[in-house]
């Protein structure tokens, strides 16, 4: 992959700092005034997820920066597991502020860079202007070991539960890098209520059986444009998925070591942004959430699954410059 993505693909040419034991790739944009906002992209993604936020959030005036995160695309990381769990993940986040001389920043956060910006106030509240989350509500820590939970629930073929396995899942996602980009990013079939009449063994979440059964040529829930597919399949026909299926990996780890901290988010500016049609996330997930947050506004977008800020880009940026100016007014 070259340095600098086409210009049609909209992104800034990539910038680069040492953080945390790493060579972090970011895109900067917009002028530097207010309060940066840093987007954190989930699985399998890239900073290129955010391409529709950065473009109408710097136009409007606001500072934005978005890291293609450890092991994702012009970031590589290290060979170790451990080297993924959520101290590493928020440590780069922060690392970022650092190199840009930054002292607080709000953080937004889709899938699973949802589920690291909701720890920032946890383990850094003193970096965190506000957090605002896409699709990934604020989860409570959970009273069991989350594999064990995901096992006794869904069997060994869930896919978190099977992206356990040393160098397995890996493997499968890299052997056609186009069909696996395919098959998760999709428009959604249907609704929560239609996953859930399904018969069990198709709600079972076992990826590898319904990639190995999925075929892209008769597919028309496609959003990605043939430019945009081109950038996410050379990315990660570069890099393989480990470094992805690596925080995976620390879910048992991460929840071993969250046992001191705090349960709540008091004192910090959030929003949560759910996607009506999300099976994975369904907004339900929300409902309990102003229990453990003092200061939370919810938006509904309707009509979007799971790639919500690429599905539906001008709600998102409608909802997010809304509460921007409202909270954080330049």
């Amino acid at each position: 992959m070259t340095d600098t993505p086409s210009k049609a693909l909209a992104l800034p040419a990539p910038q680069y700092a040492e953080v945390n034991g790493i060579r972090m790739a970011y895109y900067e944009a917009g002028p530097r005034q207010g309060v940066p906002i840093v987007f954190c992209h989930g699985f399998p993604e890239l900073a290129f997820s955010w391409r529709h936020q950065i473009a109408a959030l710097a136009a409007a005036g606001r500072w934005v920066i978005a890291p293609d995160q450890r092991g994702y695309g012009l970031t590589p990381g290290p060979e170790a597991v451990e080297a993924y769990d959520m101290e590493h993940l928020t440590g780069d986040l922060v690392g970022l502020l650092d190199h840009l001389g930054v002292e607080k920043a709000i953080f937004v956060g889709h899938d699973w860079g949802g589920i690291v910006v909701w720890q920032l106030p946890l383990m850094h509240p003193g970096r965190v202007a506000g957090i605002i989350g896409l699709n990934t509500p604020f989860f409570p820590r959970l009273p069991l070991d989350p594999i064990q939970m995901y096992r006794n629930a869904y069997g060994d073929d869930m896919y978190i539960v099977h992206f356990q396995q040393p160098g397995v899942a890996d493997a499968q996602l890299g052997a056609d890098v186009e069909k696996t980009i395919r098959y998760f990013m999709r428009k959604p079939k249907g609704t929560q209520e239609d996953f859930l009449a399904q018969p069990a063994e198709r709600r079972s979440l076992a990826l590898q059986t319904a990639l190995a059964h999925y075929e892209p040529s008769t597919d028309d829930n496609q959003f990605l444009t043939p430019d945009e597919l081109a950038f996410f399949v050379e990315a990660f026909q570069r890099t393989g998925f480990t470094g992805g299926i690596n925080w995976y990996r620390n879910f048992t780890r991460n929840w071993e070591r969250s046992e001191h901290l705090p349960r709540r988010v008091d004192g910090i500016p959030c929003l949560m942004i759910m996607a009506e049609l999300d099976v994975v996330l369904p907004p339900a997930m929300a409902d309990r959430m102003g229990d453990q947050i003092s200061d939370l506004e919810k938006v509904l977008i309707e009509g979007s699954g799971h790639w919500t800020q690429q599905e539906k880009p001008a709600e998102v940026n409608a909802a997010l410059l809304d509460w921007l100016d409202r909270r954080f007014p330049l």
